[in-house]
């Protein structure tokens, strides 16, 4: 064999290694939650086929019994404006800062870069008083402000792609008579159109997945997102592996699925961003 195709097979390898580490767990939570509580009962291994692969009673007890229609609801209900707030909020901050000139310019960003360097748990007892203190401890507007408030590395990536676009349409377009906010929502917003696609599909998946902000700023079992409503229905279904492998698999598949289907989006607004 030539050095080439060694190679190449190595990297096959390597990438059919990968890829058992990551689908292998999945694999074994589909079976498992396929199978009946007999089965499970019975000692069947992790990855042996169970009896009936349309066995679907484990998802409707797991859909029904731990309230996913209202998490996935409220679920909705926070990323629609959370990731809203972020588009919004990152677009017009990178806008400002590569546009305009103000004093201590450099400074704004650098206190921005620090702030994304600090761990947010050493200031969460500051940020849970300020919540409280708004009245907005135990509703869904506490972690909507916070996944707006505290994504900085969405600005950075509209700040990449804001300084590619020429400068010259901003003075054609005030030569024209438009202001400043004209010039964002006519040319600068449009074209931010890669960037905001990986923000929207990056921050989705973020704010779908976060379980921390979530269960401490909203307690409350009615204000239960898919990650709090898993957890809490783990409670009385402890012993039904099946079970709760079911209301697993429903709170990946959304995810998987925006994944497969977007992936081009995030790899092409990243390397995009990167090489501008």
């Amino acid at each position: 064999m030539t050095r080439r195709a060694v190679a190449r097979t190595l990297v096959y390898l390597s990438l059919v290694l990968a890829a058992a580490v990551v689908l292998l767990p999945l694999g074994v939570v589909l079976l498992t939650s396929l199978k009946s509580e007999g089965e499970m009962a019975d000692g069947s291994g992790a990855l042996t086929l169970p009896g009936d692969l349309f066995n679907l009673h484990n998802y409707v007890t797991a859909f029904q019994d731990g309230g996913m229609l209202a998490a996935f609801g409220h679920t909705a209900f926070i990323l629609v404006f959370a990731i809203g707030g972020t588009v919004l909020i990152g677009s017009m901050t990178a806008y400002a800062i590569d546009r305009f000139t103000f004093r201590l310019k450099r400074l704004v960003v650098a206190l921005f870069l620090i702030a994304a360097l600090v761990p947010g748990v050493t200031t969460q007892v500051a940020t849970f008083q300020i919540v409280n203190s708004f009245g907005m401890f135990d509703s869904l507007w506490a972690p909507i402000v916070l996944y707006m408030g505290t994504d900085i590395v969405s600005i950075y990536i509209f700040l990449q792609f804001v300084r590619s676009i020429p400068v010259s349409l901003d003075e054609s377009a005030r030569l024209d008579g438009a202001n400043a906010f004209t010039i964002y929502r006519k040319i600068i917003f449009p074209l931010l159109r890669p960037a905001i696609a990986t923000v929207v599909i990056v921050k989705g998946i973020t704010v779908y997945n976060d379980f921390y902000i979530p269960f401490l700023y909203m307690p409350s079992e009615d204000l239960g997102v898919i990650s709090t409503s898993l957890f809490r229905f783990r409670g009385p279904y402890g012993a039904h592996w099946e079970t709760i492998s079911a209301g697993a698999i429903l709170v990946i598949l959304p995810t998987l699925v925006v994944f497969l289907s977007l992936q081009r989006f995030i790899y092409n607004g990243f390397t995009r961003g990167a090489t501008r």
